[in-house]
């Protein structure tokens, strides 16, 4: 009988893109897989790779629960303040029934492991009533799970102030810390949550993290002065490239349709001379910082590919005026979505602008070293950017600011010559 591993990853992009490749890797080498998204993204799973792409894999199946929010037909990233209150309340209860419906069903051996992200702690509560181990999966870097861990902090933002008794992250300022929890406000849904969940990471049997041990040494070992068991496993998708199944290979995370259009651009631009700009799968711009990135962008006269997801702005859809259209022509290309991995592997591409610095793009880039352009806006993009940033390339600022004269400068240094530091 094979062993059976449920691995269920908090309902966003960023977290669902490791933790699948975690699924497949495992599968690869013998294991049974259920994998478990919420009601609500597993219809975008569907609607974006087809109802092929969720049957007919031996040993691979996906199921869903539901996560507690009204219904709604948008496909777009749900309000993430809303949502971690909801998974908190109403979590457990249908994971317990899915559980239990595993263990009761001859078509898949009993479950044996539970894989959680490391923002779903409600299922631990489930493996301990069914005796079951769970591995908690962080898919932060480690410096940003730590920095959740160690950010008990009452006394207000302070933007310099540098920091010494954090172990292994050295003069860290407070401005570094996850946006989550820099708040005095004992009641915020976001402080809590996170408090939570880093907290209750103890009762889980291991924690494992899509980092390795060059990347951040020092993090890793104040963990695991903490933790009794912790391991780097990543990065997971230069280990994804083993797999031999063509099937489980090609099933991809992403929960918009994939533009391959492209990658068809890129053949035609010569090495290192574009620029790869993605504001992510969360990021929400006003129509005015999304006008000052455009027109940096364009002012910096460097060739550009630009990924603008449907719900990028606020209040309306990304539509950018016609003369910024025609300024741009012949040297811009811009799609809804796209398959980062290869993008960032395509020779063309010489430059990466993250505007947020999530770890799975700052790992992703980690493989080729490209110089990087930060804006950290939310979570743990800060305390990634300020470990990368020094090293990689540019910060344009810090949550809401954006001036399309320094926007431009900084594409201009990165890709003609070496970055500034923060």
């Amino acid at each position: 009988m094979k062993p059976h591993a449920v691995l269920i990853p908090y309902p966003a992009q960023g977290h669902i893109t490791p933790l699948l490749k975690l699924a497949k890797i495992l599968h690869s080498r013998g294991i049974y897989i259920t994998f478990v998204n919420t009601e609500f993204n597993h219809n975008r799973f569907i609607r974006a790779h087809g109802p092929e792409s969720v049957s007919g894999l031996e040993d691979f199946q996906f199921k869903a629960i539901p996560d507690g929010l009204p219904p709604s037909d948008k496909d777009a990233t749900q309000d993430i303040t809303q949502l971690c209150d909801s998974l908190r309340k109403n979590g457990l209860p249908p994971f317990l029934d899915l559980i239990k419906s595993l263990n009761d069903s001859p078509d898949c051996p009993r479950v044996s492991c539970i894989v959680s992200d490391g923002h779903m702690s409600f299922t631990l509560d489930a493996a301990e009533q069914f005796d079951i181990p769970e591995v908690y999966f962080f898919t932060t870097s480690a410096c940003g799970f730590w920095a959740y861990y160690e950010s008990q902090i009452t006394n207000g933002y302070l933007d310099q102030t540098e920091l010494d008794w954090v172990p292994g992250m050295k003069n860290i300022r407070l401005r570094d810390f996850p946006s989550f929890i820099r708040t005095t406000d004992p009641d915020d849904i976001m402080v809590n949550y996170n408090m939570l969940q880093t907290r209750n990471a103890s009762r889980a049997k291991t924690i494992i993290l899509n980092t390795y041990d060059e990347l951040e040494k020092e993090v890793l070992v104040a963990l695991r002065h903490k933790f009794n068991h912790v391991l780097s496993i990543g990065p997971l998708h230069l280990l994804e490239h083993d797999i031999e199944n063509p099937k489980l290979k090609s099933i991809g995370p992403n929960l918009w349709k994939e533009d391959d259009t492209c990658i068809s651009w890129l053949n035609q631009r010569a090495q290192n001379s574009v620029l790869y700009v993605n504001f992510g799968s969360i990021t929400v711009l006003s129509p005015q910082q999304l006008l000052e990135f455009a027109w940096g962008l364009a002012n910096s006269n460097q060739y550009f590919l630009w990924i603008i997801r449907p719900d990028l702005v606020s209040g309306d859809s990304a539509i950018l005026p016609e003369e910024y259209s025609k300024e741009v022509e012949g040297r811009a290309m811009m799609v809804g979505w796209c398959s980062q991995e290869r993008v960032l592997a395509h020779p063309s591409v010489g430059g990466f602008t993250t505007l947020r610095s999530g770890w799975n793009s700052t790992i992703e880039d980690y493989r080729r070293a490209l110089p990087m352009i930060c804006w950290p806006f939310f979570a743990e993009q800060q305390t990634n950017c300020r470990s990368g940033v020094r090293e990689l390339g540019g910060r344009v600022g810090n949550r809401g600011e954006v001036r399309r004269e320094k926007v431009a400068e900084l594409v201009r240094v990165l890709m003609e010559g070496e970055g500034e530091r923060d």
